[in-house]
């Protein structure tokens, strides 16, 4: 179970969007999904080890309420920082996720 105390980080859900300009030309943009709370942890030791000693500034877990339709080709916004969702699992019952990402 997810304590409401414990999700103290705003955070912004973005998926990218393909826009058609009147020219053809094709941009990608993201938008903003799903904004809300999350709790922040900073990924463990087996993360810092997979990542060759990059630090483990640039991974972190997102533990946030359940949402429908979030996938790894969306990203996180947090604190101006953007984090790319490399993995997901469900908490529960639709109870929750676990959002792993890297810095991008």
């Amino acid at each position: 179970m997810i304590k409401a105390g414990s999700l103290q980080h705003h955070i912004e859900l973005q998926r990218p969007t393909e826009t058609v300009h009147h020219t053809g030309s094709v941009s990608t943009e993201w938008t903003t999904y799903a904004t809300g709370r999350a709790e922040l942890r900073q990924a463990g030791i087996s993360e810092f080890l997979t990542t060759y000693g990059e630090g483990t500034e640039n991974n972190a877990v997102f533990i946030l309420r359940w949402l429908p339709g979030v996938t790894v080709a969306d990203r996180i916004v947090h604190a101006g920082k953007v984090w790319n969702i490399v993995a997901l699992a469900e908490i529960g019952r639709r109870r929750g996720l676990e959002l792993r990402a890297v810095a991008a």
